[in-house]
């Protein structure tokens, strides 16, 4: 097991035990944080799962498809390590892997 360390909206960081396999998103909502909404569930059609991941570790994920570029460039408050979670397939190698949900 595994640990992704998320700041909520609010600014309160939580530790989430993650399990290798699934997306970001994934974790985060089975940890309990409903703020960030996924409303198509992770199919790549929404940018509701819009995370800042830290530009420390930004070099540690694979690389944005084109579509996710597509949905990123549409959202507000895009940033240069902005990623959609349900795009971040969470392994074992990104233990403490830090991402902000965006106001």
């Amino acid at each position: 097991m595994a640990d992704l360390i998320v700041t909520t909206r609010e600014g309160q960081t939580r530790t989430l035990a993650a399990t290798a396999g699934l997306s970001v998103m994934e974790v985060i909502r089975e940890g309990g944080i409903d703020e960030l909404l996924a409303l198509c569930g992770g199919s790549l059609s929404c940018g509701t799962c819009h995370v800042i991941v830290d530009p420390a570790q930004i070099g540690q994920l694979p690389q944005a498809t084109d579509d996710e570029e597509t949905l990123l460039d549409e959202l507000e408050g895009r940033t240069a390590t902005s990623r959609l979670s349900c795009q971040i397939p969470f392994r074992e190698t990104l233990n403490g892997l830090r991402v902000t949900i965006p106001i």
